[in-house]
This record gives C-alpha cells, structure tokens and sequence, in this order.
C-alpha cells in the first residue's frame, strides 16, 4: 500500500523562489525514507507539504491514497505527525505532560488513552521524569524530545522527523534510532530529513537525494552513497564507513558499522 504519493510537485514561496520544481515520489506504507542534500535543495518545504503547513504551487500529494487539496493542517495531523527541528516551533504548554497529551486529546482521545498514550511516549524517549515540569526549563536536547513524544502520542500512520539527531548526544542518537525501528516494526512510515549520513546509513531503508528542488537520486543507503557525482551535486558526503573502506581500498561497499564489521573480517580473518 501508498503511504505517500507526490507527483509534479511544485512550490514556489511568495516572494518569487520556486523551492519545489517537479517532484515525483512515492512511498509506501511502513518504509523508512530518508531525505538528503545541502540547505536549500527543498528538503523541509517538501516535508512541510506532507501535514498542510504548505500547500502546492502545482501538482499533488496523496496521503494513504487521499488527495490532500483542499484538507487542512487539523484534518491531516490525524495521518501525519511532525516533529520540526526547532522545538519552539512545537512546544506551548506549561508541563511537559500537557504538550505531550494535546496531540491525541486534539483528535479525539479520550482522557485515559491521552494519558495511557502520553505515558508510553514520553517514557520511550526518556523524559518522564519531567512530565510536570515546564519544557522551557528543560536542556535543549531534552525540548527536541518532548516534540518527538507530543508526536509519538498521535500514533500517526506516518511520522516525520526533521533533523531528529540535531543537538542530541551518542545515548540521545541510540534512544531515536530505537524508536524509529520499533515504529518501523510496528509499520509506521517514517519519513526523516537530515545532515547526518551516518544515522541515515544506520536506520534507514531508503534514501532519497535533492538538489535545486528535485530528486536526483532514490535508492538503498548502499547505492545512493556510492553515486559520487550526484553526492557531490548535491554537496553531501557519504557515511564515515564507506570513506573508511574506501581509504583501506576496499572494494565492496560498507555504509554501516555491522557492515564495515563483517567486510573486515572477510580481509582480516581473526579480527
């Protein structure tokens, strides 16, 4: 099934800058998806068109097969959740709690399952013990994941992260990349835009590469990171594994850990 389809996707910004320039996408339904390219390739407005905060110039989006022309931001933040890269974008309330729980007591939810789903949330990104305290009194850090949890309660059929691991140290990094699997798991599609190649090689089944507003390379982590002209259009540079492998004169392409692991050990065999 489609969880998202785009299709001659254009955007321009009032001030006379297109953004999006024909954009052609599709997504199904539990895949991971990952977007990569310089600031200003159209990473975020793509994004953005996803829950209604943008709407097209021209063309279309469908979110698990309903057209979104016409639906507003309210309509489709039952379908899609968005975790903006700047918590201050998200975060209102005066606790913690209260942010986490207005995302499905806002769709509907009862009083008991906002609660049951606000505990789970915060407690899988690690921030129940500040449920009554204030987001604002919190590190940074933590802010970006009281936003991952007011989305995480939703339960959306579609999440997307924009710039997830921004400001989070290596446990923070671990804790996002637990949850995205448990998610895909649990057949979310989650869709994330990011500057970090090595998360994205990580925890993502597919990455998608812009520049100048369109889509200039869509495949697996292995293959889109091997496409060094369209990687450098794009001024991004591949995961620290494969440029490893790549100076040990390896032929076999590694983007992972596991998989620089299990190639060093076909070249060392008692490592």
């Amino acid at each position: 099934m489609t969880a998202i389809s785009i299709a001659d996707l254009v955007y321009t910004y009032p001030s006379g800058v297109t953004a999006l320039n024909g954009v052609n996408l599709e997504i199904a339904s539990g895949e991971r998806v990952a977007i990569i390219g310089q600031n200003g390739a159209g990473k975020t407005t793509l994004s953005r068109h996803l829950n209604g905060i943008y709407t097209p110039s021209s063309g279309t989006i469908r979110i698990g097969g309903e057209d979104t022309a016409g639906r507003g931001i309210a309509q489709l933040s039952a379908h899609v959740g968005y975790v903006f890269q700047n918590p201050a974008d998200q975060l209102f309330a005066k606790t913690v709690r209260a942010d986490v729980e207005f995302g499905p007591r806002n769709l509907g939810k009862s009083e008991e399952e906002a609660h049951r789903l606000a505990d789970t949330a915060m407690a899988a990104t690690g921030i129940a013990e500040h449920a009554e305290h204030h987001p604002y009194h919190l590190s940074p850090a933590e802010r970006k994941r009281v936003a991952l949890a007011s989305v995480l309660a939703m339960d959306t059929p579609v999440i997307v992260l924009d710039e997830p691991t921004t400001g989070q140290d290596h446990a923070a990094v671990t804790q996002i990349a637990r949850i995205i699997g448990e998610l895909h798991e649990r057949g979310t599609t989650v869709l994330a835009v990011s500057h970090d190649m090595d998360f994205v090689a990580e925890n993502f089944d597919r990455v998608v590469v812009m520049a100048q507003g369109r889509v200039i390379a869509d495949g697996t982590a292995d293959v889109v990171f091997t496409q060094a002209e369209k990687l450098a259009q794009a001024r991004v540079e591949p995961p620290q594994m494969l440029r490893l492998a790549a100076d040990l004169g390896w032929d076999n392409p590694v983007t992972t850990v596991d998989g620089f692991l299990g190639e060093l050990r076909e070249h060392v065999p008692d490592a």
